[in-house]
C-alpha cells in the first residue's frame, strides 16, 4: 500500500500525467473503502446505522481531499467585500425593536459548539463545564441567559448542544440540573471520523471502539459537521415541525454570544423584504487578531477566508490590518429552511482544513476538518454584521479566564458587561506565563482576583503568587526567573512597574 502513496505523492509532485494521478487515487480510495468495510462489521447492531452514516461521511470528505491539492483560493480572485454586504451593527441597532418581539423571539434556537475539552487547560471532561464566574461553568451561564430572555419576554427559545463522542456522557449527566430552569435543552452528536496514517493515509482504527489502544483513534470533524449532524440526528426536522427558523450557533466558550435582538429582528423582518440565510457577526482586527478568518468577495459571493487556505507568499497581506480589517466571531445566524434544503441537495461547501497531529506513541496521523463559517457562500443572500468587540469574549486560556473572573466585567442573568467603572472600553492585554497554565495552578496562585479597573497590560513569568487584594494598574510586568520566587503581598498597588527577582513572604 504505502508504495502507492510513495507514487501519488512523486506523481503530485512532478505533476505527473494526471491519468497516473487518477489511478493511483483510486487505488488508495478503494483501499480505504475496504478497511471503512472491516471497521464498520464490528459495530455492535444497535450502532451500526449511526455508524455506518459516520463513515460514509468521512469517505465523501476523505474522496474531495484526494481531489483537492495546494490553497484551495486563486488569491488573485480575492476582492474587498461590497460595502452593502458587511452591515455596521449600529445600523441595524438603529431600525428598534417591534412590539411583537416574543413572536420573532419563538421563531429562534439557540445553538452552542459543545464538542471540545478541557485539556488545553489542565482540565478532564467538557470544556463547558470549567467554572468560569462565582462557581458558574459555560453552560450554566449559557442556561441563565436564554431563561431570562424565555421569562422576560414570556417565550420558548430552546438550547441545542452540539456534544462529541468526547463530551457527549458528561455533558448529559450534568443536564438533570437544568431540569426545573425554563429552558428546554436537547443535543445531538457531531459525527466521529477515523484519524488516517500521515504516510499510508488508511485510517488508524481497526474497529469502532473508542477505548483503550483506539482512543486516540478518532477524532470530532470540527464544527463545519454542525450542518450534516443536525440533519441527520432528526433534530432539524422536529424543530422546523415546532415552527422554528433561524437558529443563533456560537462556540459555547464566547462569552460575548449572546441572543442579539436587534439581529434577530433584521433577519426575521428585512428592511429589503428579503431575508438572509446565512449571516456572520464579524468585529475589527486588532494585533491580537491577525489570524482570524477573514470575510472576502469572491467570484460574485461572500466567502470567508483562513489562513490555512492563503499561498505563503501573501500570508502577510492576509494578516494585514489595513486590507482585511475584520475577522469572524463565529457567532453565525441561519435560516433552518436553508440548511435542510442544502443539505438534501448536497450542496454545502466548506474547505477541507488538513490538521496534522502525532498519537502518543509517536504515530504521525492527520485528520480532516470543516469549519461552520465556511459554507456562506453556499448560502444566498449572506451577510456579514460588524459587531462591537465585547461580542467576542472567548476564554481559550487562563490569560482570559482572569479577565473574566476580575472586576473588569459584571455578572447580569447569565450575560457578562463590561463595568460601567472602567474608563475606557478596550479589554486589557494580559499574558500569564506556563506556571498558570492549568486551572488549578493559576486558582492557586490567586489568593482573590486582583481588582484590574485601570490595568492595560499585564504579563507575569515564573513562579509568582497574588495576595488578597492587589490591584492592578497601567502596565505591569512581573518576572520571577528560574528558581526565583515573587509573592505580590496583600493590599499592594501596582501601578506601572516591573518586578524581577526574588521576593518571598513567610509567614511567622
Amino acid at each position: 500500500m504505502s508504495i502507492f502513496v510513495q507514487d501519488l505523492s512523486k506523481a503530485m509532485s512532478q505533476g505527473g500525467t494526471s491519468q497516473f494521478q487518477e489511478v493511483i487515487r483510486q487505488e488508495l480510495e478503494l483501499s480505504v473503502k475496504k478497511e471503512l468495510e472491516k471497521i464498520l462489521s464490528t459495530a455492535p447492531q444497535n450502532e451500526s446505522e449511526h455508524t455506518k452514516k459516520d463513515l460514509e461521511g468521512f469517505r465523501k470528505l476523505f474522496h474531495r481531499f484526494l481531489q483537492e491539492k495546494g490553497p484551495s483560493v486563486d488569491w488573485g480572485k480575492i476582492q474587498r467585500p461590497p460595502e452593502d454586504s458587511i452591515q455596521p451593527y449600529e445600523k441595524i441597532k438603529a431600525r428598534g425593536l417591534p412590539d411583537n418581539i416574543a413572536s420573532v423571539l419563538n421563531k429562534l434556537v439557540v445553538v452552542k459548539l459543545n464538542g471540545g475539552l478541557g485539556t488545553s487547560m489542565g482540565c478532564k471532561g467538557p470544556k463547558s463545564l470549567i467554572g468560569v464566574r462565582n462557581e458558574n461553568t459555560f453552560l450554566d451561564l449559557t442556561v441563565q441567559q436564554i431563561e431570562h430572555l424565555n421569562k422576560t419576554y414570556n417565550t420558548d427559545v430552546p438550547l441545542v448542544l452540539m456534544n462529541s463522542f468526547n463530551t457527549d456522557e458528561d455533558t448529559k449527566k450534568i443536564l438533570q440540573k437544568y431540569s426545573h430552569c425554563r429552558v428546554k435543552i436537547y443535543t445531538f452528536n457531531q459525527s466521529r471520523y477515523p484519524r488516517i496514517n500521515k504516510e499510508s493515509l488508511l485510517p488508524v482504527a481497526k474497529d469502532v471502539s473508542y477505548s483503550g489502544e483506539n482512543t486516540e483513534a478518532w477524532y470530532p470533524p470540527g464544527h463545519g459537521d454542525i450542518y450534516a449532524s443536525f440533519y441527520n440526528s432528526g433534530l432539524l426536522d422536529t424543530l422546523i415541525g415546532e415552527g422554528k427558523e433561524y437558529i443563533f450557533v456560537s462556540n459555547i466558550d464566547n462569552l460575548g454570544a449572546t441572543v442579539d435582538l436587534y439581529i434577530l429582528n433584521h433577519l426575521m423582518n428585512p428592511p429589503n423584504g428579503k431575508r438572509c440565510e446565512f449571516v456572520m457577526e464579524v468585529t475589527n482586527k486588532t494585533r491580537a487578531d491577525v489570524k482570524g478568518g477573514t470575510l472576502t468577495q469572491y467570484e460574485g459571493k461572500l466567502r470567508l477566508v483562513e489562513i490555512a487556505q492563503v499561498p505563503k507568499a501573501h500570508v502577510d497581506e492576509f494578516k494585514s490590518v489595513s486590507k482585511f480589517k475584520i475577522f469572524n466571531t463565529n457567532n453565525l445566524w441561519i435560516s433552518l429552511a436553508a440548511v435542510k434544503r442544502l443539505q438534501e441537495q448536497n450542496a454545502i461547501d466548506m474547505e477541507i482544513i488538513v490538521n496534522p497531529k502525532t498519537l502518543d506513541g509517536g504515530l504521525n496521523v492527520i485528520q480532516l476538518e470543516t469549519a461552520v463559517g465556511a459554507a456562506i457562500k453556499s448560502f444566498e443572500n449572506s451577510l456579514g454584521i460588524n459587531v462591537p468587540r465585547s461580542r467576542f469574549l472567548p476564554v481559550k486560556t487562563t490569560s482570559d479566564l482572569l479577565l473574566v473572573m476580575s472586576n473588569l466585567y459584571s455578572l447580569n442573568a447569565g450575560s457578562l458587561t463590561m463595568s460601567e467603572k472602567r474608563e475606557f472600553p478596550t479589554v486589557p492585554l494580559v499574558k500569564l506565563g506556563s506556571s498558570f497554565t492549568k486551572v488549578q495552578d493559576y486558582l492557586r496562585r490567586f489568593e482573590s482576583i486582583p481588582d484590574m479597573l485601570e490595568l492595560d497590560h499585564l504579563t507575569v513569568s515564573g513562579d509568582v503568587t497574588f495576595g488578597k487584594n492587589v490591584s492592578l494598574k497601567g502596565t505591569v510586568i512581573i518576572i520571577a526567573n528560574h528558581g526565583d520566587r515573587i509573592d505580590i503581598p496583600p493590599g499592594a498597588v501596582l501601578e506601572n512597574k516591573i518586578v524581577s527577582g526574588n521576593l518571598r513572604i513567610l509567614d511567622h
